[in-house]
């Protein structure tokens, strides 16, 4: 059965909304034949973040030394079962219909590797308010993105990508960034490969005063921000190369399965 692997890093302490995030993958309605797997890695050894998780055979749960959200990320990628991963926050949701949009866009356009989509900020009140420069719907121009990250106005959010899982270990995973891994791994994917932006929103980020990044930032307030530098050498350094991803095996091996 083809399966879209949903990859959550998760720290303890910042793990309060673990099960509404749980909820929001529960609520999903899948395309025929498709199911989800989510794989919640702890940035940390404590194992009390993964004990508030409910019992649902779909979750695979793992821990390591803490190092990270990229590091656990890229270590839970070890566990994917899907032909297809997305990033979600353990404080994030997803609105209904988000897994269906992104699986439908890859495969009525199977000669594109990645999608995003909108995304609207959920604030503490309830509400929901848009982000300011969503792209327009359809195929992304080469670059787009990239050149947005350039100019310190990227258009979306890094966590909506998703993409074909061998793409994503072709890329190394998530690069060792202390923030933003989300945002160097989506432009790497951009520089090698075609992508398309969904209008509607598929994401629901939640702006909180304890939301992830915010509370490692706290716990580790000498760490460095990272460089743009670093996230767009790694961009200019695949395209100089002129290697381009197909995702036409991978297609291949999602009918198969279908």
């Amino acid at each position: 059965m083809p399966t879209v692997s949903i990859i959550t890093a998760v720290l303890d302490g910042a793990d309060d909304h673990l099960n509404e995030t749980h909820q929001s993958l529960t609520e999903q309605q899948m395309p025929p034949g498709w199911t989800w797997q989510w794989v919640v890695q702890e940035d940390g050894q404590t194992g009390r973040p993964l004990n508030k998780l409910p019992p649902d055979p779909r979750i695979s749960t793992g821990m390591a030394q803490r190092a990270r959200a990229a590091t656990a990320r890229t270590l839970a990628l070890g566990r994917a079962t899907g032909e297809l991963i997305r990033t979600l926050d353990a404080d994030d949701l997803l609105p209904p219909g988000a897994l269906h949009r992104d699986i439908t866009t890859l495969c009525d356009h199977p000669d594109t590797a990645w999608c995003v989509c909108a995304a609207l900020d959920l604030l503490p009140d309830g509400s929901l308010k848009p982000g300011p420069r969503d792209p327009q719907a359809g195929p992304l121009p080469p670059g787009y993105l990239a050149n947005g990250e350039r100019h310190g106005i990227l258009a979306v959010i890094g966590t909506t990508l998703c993409t074909y899982t061998q793409l994503v270990r072709a890329l190394g995973g998530w690069q060792a960034l202390p923030t933003n891994e989300d945002i160097a791994l989506l432009l790497a994917a951009e520089a090698v490969a075609n992508g398309w932006m969904i209008a509607t929103p598929g994401l629901y980020y939640r702006r909180w005063t304890g939301n992830t990044t915010q509370h490692i930032d706290k716990i580790h307030p000498t760490a460095p921000s990272p460089p743009r530098t670093v996230i767009l050498d790694r961009v200019n350094a695949l395209q100089a190369t002129g290697w381009r991803w197909s995702p036409t095996h991978a297609w291949q091996t999602i009918t198969a399965r279908a």
